[in-house]
C-alpha cells in the first residue's frame, strides 16, 4: 500500500512539474492569438469582400491582413489579460479593431504549450 502511495505521489509532483514548465507565457499567446486573427481575417473578412465586391478587393484584402500582421500582435497584447494559475494559464482577450467592425470576447487556456480557445463571442 505504502508502494502505491509512493509511486502515485511521485507521479503527481512529475506531471505537476511538466504542466510548470510547459505552462505557456504571455508572448507565446499574442504569437498564437496573432495568427488565430489573421486566419480569421483572411478566411471570414476577406472572403465576404470577395463575394460582395469581387476577387480585385480580395487580393488587396489579403495583402492588408499581411501587412498589418505585426500590429495584430500589440493590439492583442493591450487587450489580454493573462490569469497564472501556475500549472495553466487563462487568457481573456477583448478585441475592437475599430467602430465598423464587431468586438469580440475570446477566453483562452494555456496548458502544456498548447492553446485552446474554449470561448469566442461576439459583443
Amino acid at each position: 500500500m505504502n508502494i502505491l502511495k509512493l509511486i502515485f505521489g511521485t507521479t503527481l509532483i512529475g506531471i505537476s512539474v511538466i504542466m510548470v514548465a510547459t505552462n505557456p507565457d504571455h508572448d507565446s499567446y499574442q504569437e498564437f492569438a496573432a495568427d488565430t486573427l489573421n486566419i480569421y481575417l483572411k478566411e471570414q473578412i476577406c472572403t465576404q469582400v470577395s463575394q460582395q465586391l469581387g476577387n480585385f478587393l480580395q487580393s488587396h484584402c489579403l495583402l492588408l491582413v499581411d501587412t498589418t500582421r505585426p500590429h495584430l500582435s500589440k493590439i492583442v497584447a493591450q487587450n489580454t489579460q493573462r490569469y497564472n494559475f501556475i500549472l495553466f494559464s487563462i487568457y481573456q482577450t477583448d478585441l475592437s479593431v475599430s467602430s465598423t467592425l464587431p468586438e469580440y470576447h475570446v477566453s483562452t487556456i494555456g496548458i502544456l504549450e498548447n492553446f485552446y480557445i474554449y470561448q469566442a463571442e461576439q459583443i
